[in-house]
């Protein structure tokens, strides 16, 4: 997986604009839920980010606004919704992380994160053959993991 560096305080002050622009308050709760999430650091339903949040000690986010960032955030592109599995949906931090896709278990719920050029290239040349011009994409392979698929 190819990180980029991210800068944190950047991506605050653009996402501040980003209010202003909608006419919408910049608050330092919806500032620090951009550190909070960085630092979880992995795939997130908003419940589960909630309750990691509660946990800690600047717990200073309330549940309203956690779930009203997260759309904002969306909006903003720093946060993209990339599974949607029985009636979850899974989020993750994209901001610094290159283009990839994803295995999920359908048993124990593992997320793993993968780039294949093959698929790339494919994807590519499937959208040349239909003329079609693609604005960005998604794949989810859904299966067992390989510890799940040992248990039986």
């Amino acid at each position: 997986m190819v990180f980029m560096r991210v800068d944190l305080e950047e991506i605050k002050r653009e996402f501040a604009k980003f209010l202003k622009r909608k006419n919408m308050k910049v608050t330092q709760s919806r500032l620090k839920l951009i550190d909070l999430i960085a630092e979880y650091g992995k795939h997130f339903e908003v419940e589960d980010l909630v309750n990691w949040i509660a946990t800690r000690a600047d717990k200073n986010v309330s549940r309203s606004t956690i779930y009203r960032t997260i759309k904002l955030l969306q909006e903003f592109g720093v946060i993209k919704e990339v599974i949607k599995l029985n009636n979850r949906t899974i989020y993750e931090f994209v901001a610094g992380k290159a283009h990839h896709d994803h295995l999920v278990c359908t048993e124990c719920g593992k997320i793993i994160e993968f780039v294949n050029e093959d698929i790339e290239k494919l994807q590519d040349e499937v959208c040349a053959d239909y003329d079609f011009l693609p604005s960005h994409h998604r794949l989810e392979i859904f299966g067992i993991c390989s510890e799940c698929k040992a248990k039986g």
